[in-house]
């Protein structure tokens, strides 16, 4: 059983990916054991309708039958009805969280209205999604460079909002060292595995990482599913570890929070 906490629908606009059509995802989920994804959509980085990508991504989330697919909102608060596009994503179509891209809608961490945000998101006892980075600098086209996002500011903001649930996607070849300490000490935090890299990759992670902050995440269909399978497979863990990590610590965040008045 796995659940992936890291998918994303619909097309990436610089190139075609295997498995960018909903049957072809869908079943590749399948095929590889994966019961569950949290999914994202492609259209949340870069159109301006946030309010008709999350539409779309709910009505892509409904046809799948064989695989569960949870729709994860994309929310810019960088536009004007972002507060609205938050309030659907909770009340009209029940989603269990949201997913950030601020290296791409333009904002930083330390900006008021992504706290904001957070706080918003913890009332409504939303899980938070934060992409630290889609696509490695090196491959990004010349004329769209995306920085990765600056993670400092995250520890003070884990700590001023003590029940937010974090989720950080694509962030480990970013966050290292002192870095990743600072944020499991500051607040409920969580990494996928979906950027690490090295043999025993995952036996490594769990010397700066406790088991039960860690996720199973295959940044798919843009990385190959098999990748992120294969890190399970030729790390040497216990099946209590192994467990944990490919779906029971997903299936404890899931659990609703008190959601707490404005």
């Amino acid at each position: 059983m796995i659940i992936d906490v890291n998918v994303n629908l619909s097309r990436w606009p610089f190139r075609r990916l295997p498995c960018d059509e909903l049957p072809r995802l869908i079943e590749k989920l399948r095929d590889c054991g994966v019961t569950e994804a949290w999914a994202g959509s492609f259209d949340g980085v870069f159109h301006k309708d946030i309010g008709g990508v999350n539409a779309r991504l709910m009505d892509d989330c409904r046809k799948a039958r064989t695989v569960r697919l949870r729709p994860f909102g994309s929310i810019n608060p960088t536009l004007p009805d972002w507060r609205e596009d938050l309030r659907r994503c909770h009340e009209d179509y029940h989603m269990p969280g949201i997913r950030l891209h601020p290296a791409y809608h333009g904002y930083r961490l330390d900006d008021p209205i992504f706290e904001e945000l957070l706080m918003q998101a913890q009332r409504r006892g939303l899980i938070v999604q934060l992409v630290v980075r889609i696509e490695d600098p090196r491959m990004q086209p010349p004329l769209m460079r995306v920085p990765d996002v600056d993670t400092k500011p995250l520890p003070g903001l884990l700590a001023a909002h003590p029940e937010l649930r974090l989720v950080l996607l694509g962030a480990l070849q970013i966050i290292r060292g002192k870095a990743i300490t600072q944020l499991i000490q500051a607040g409920d935090v969580y990494f996928e595995i979906s950027t690490l890299e090295g043999v025993g990759g995952i036996s490594n992670l769990l010397s700066r990482v406790p088991g039960n902050r860690i996720l199973f995440g295959s940044h798919f269909p843009f990385f190959i599913l098999e990748s992120a399978i294969f890190k399970l497979q030729e790390s040497e863990l216990l099946p209590a570890i192994a467990n944990a990590i490919t779906h029971e610590n997903a299936r404890r965040l899931l659990k609703t929070p008190t959601v707490t008045k404005a």
